[in-house]
């Protein structure tokens, strides 16, 4: 009876989320939600399963949204063929960059990740095909199996069934004998060396998966919002997936879900808070607010860090188990 639990759990959440439109949640601002939770579950999969902190993350949703974008825009290709492609040119990327990093661990392994990503930023900037800081704009979203796309709502399910399958391979894999390796891994790469595994190969692996579901997550999100920019690719979109991760609940399934949600309402929530109190007491200052975004989701991880060291999820479930310990 256990077993079935999570799975009754998982399809409760997802049937909730299928009807946030009928229950008037904007499909938009739910589907950029979706992206970057899957986003963070793709990194998630790479720190809370496999022990690896990444912090070039945001060159694989960038390269994939602007792949995806170019391809829908200029080639013509319809919507699941860029979605691929978009998710295939991030998992080359990624393994490129594991092939160069994977062999260093700790803050090494980081650095070599936000040095390269660094350079796939710059290259972007300049490249003719993403338009520079203008970013890739009029990305068309086409016909898919019937589906018109420019629907908002026809779209929404799409990117909802899109991010139930993904969330179920992650899943699979977490509970795979390959993701047991990971696990292993994560808590004694010596130990894991001692039984024979070939620690490198496994992590490489793990490195391509997350980044191509990494590029899913940048593809989709050109689809949705009909454009691509350089914000995708930055530094700081590589510090945002990681906030998420762990305000969420690192090595949860669905902790990163929960950060991902925190966070981008903060970002769209945050200006408009603003605007209400400079019109209640009459202080521009407030107008300012949304632009200190940073600053306030900075003052989330310093709380979170401070009393919720497992993540939103990650204490919860760990206060679920205490109360249960009694009762056996």
């Amino acid at each position: 009876m256990k077993a079935r639990n999570p799975l009754f759990a998982y399809v409760l959440m997802f049937g909730v989320i299928a009807a946030l439109p009928a229950l008037g949640a904007y499909p938009i601002f739910v589907m950029k939600v979706l992206c970057f939770a899957l986003f963070a579950c793709a990194f998630n999969l790479l720190i809370g399963f496999t022990g690896l902190l990444s912090f070039g993350h945001a060159a694989f949703l960038g390269a994939a949204g602007y792949a995806c974008g170019h391809a829908l825009k200029v080639w013509g290709f319809p919507p699941l063929l860029g979605l691929l492609f978009g998710a295939g040119c991030a998992a080359l990327l990624g393994l490129l960059f594991g092939l160069l990093a994977i062999r260093r661990s700790g803050i090494y392994f980081a650095m070599i990740t936000l040095a390269l990503a660094q350079m796939v930023y710059f290259f972007f900037l300049q490249a003719p095909f993403t338009g520079g800081e203008d970013g890739l704009q009029q990305v068309p979203r086409g016909q898919l199996l019937g589906l018109e796309l420019h629907d908002d709502l026809q779209l929404y399910y799409l990117v909802l069934a899109l991010f139930i399958a993904a969330f179920a391979l992650i899943r699979r894999t977490v509970h795979s004998p390959f993701g047991q390796v990971l696990t292993s891994i994560r808590e004694n790469e010596a130990r894991a060396v001692s039984l024979g595994y070939d620690v490198d190969r496994f992590k490489l692996l793990a490195f391509v998966l997350s980044a191509g579901l990494a590029g899913l997550a940048g593809a989709t999100k050109t689809l949705v919002l009909g454009f691509a920019t350089l914000t995708d690719a930055l530094w700081t979109t590589s510090g945002a997936v990681i906030l998420m991760t762990l305000v969420g609940g690192m090595g949860t399934m669905t902790g990163p879900m929960v950060g991902a949600l925190v966070i981008v309402a903060l970002e769209n929530k945050v200006g408009e808070l603003g605007n209400m109190l400079a019109g209640l007491t009459g202080l521009q200052w407030f107008q300012g607010l949304g632009e200190s975004v940073s600053l306030v989701t900075g003052l989330i991880f310093i709380v979170c860090v401070l009393a919720f060291r497992k993540g939103l999820v990650g204490e919860a479930l760990a206060l679920q188990e205490r109360f249960r310990r009694p009762a056996q």
